[in-house]
């Protein structure tokens, strides 16, 4: 059953909201770029701890893989820095909201086309419905 990897989605959703939102805070203290460097040099630093300990990887074969592979780091600075920015001027709602309808249309296009290594599938009409949906929604919440 998948139903768990919902869950853990949907966690990860409530995170990156809270993330936005302390994050957006700390800008206000510290400065939004230094907030943004703040979260990805403690991240790398945890991260790095839990790699060490636990990981069965082989990150030394990141020279081995597509550089479009490697952009990821890039765009999560782009990313929670947008965020940072936004967040105390829209709210965290709105913010948030904005990033749902775009991850929407992007993994529909993505998943369209079968762009970046996914599986190409025809997208139902019950998708493009919802995502119509989240956009007059991101409307009514601004």
């Amino acid at each position: 059953m998948k139903i768990w990897i919902y869950f853990i989605a949907l966690m990860a959703g409530i995170s990156l909201s809270i993330e936005g939102a302390v994050y957006g805070e700390l800008g206000k203290t510290i400065g939004k770029l230094e907030s943004s460097f703040y979260n990805f040099a403690a991240g790398s630093i945890i991260l790095g701890l839990i790699v060490l300990f636990f990981g069965k990887g082989k990150l030394s074969a990141t020279t081995e893989a597509p550089r479009w592979q490697m952009s990821g780091g890039l765009l999560g600075i782009i990313y929670l820095t947008i965020l940072i920015f936004a967040i105390p001027v829209v709210g965290v709602g709105a913010a948030m909201i904005s990033v749902i309808v775009g991850q929407l249309l992007m993994s529909l296009l993505i998943e369209s086309r079968g762009w970046l290594g996914s599986r190409a599938a025809p997208v139902p009409k019950e998708k493009i419905f919802a995502v119509v949906l989240m956009t007059i929604s991101l409307f009514l919440i601004y």
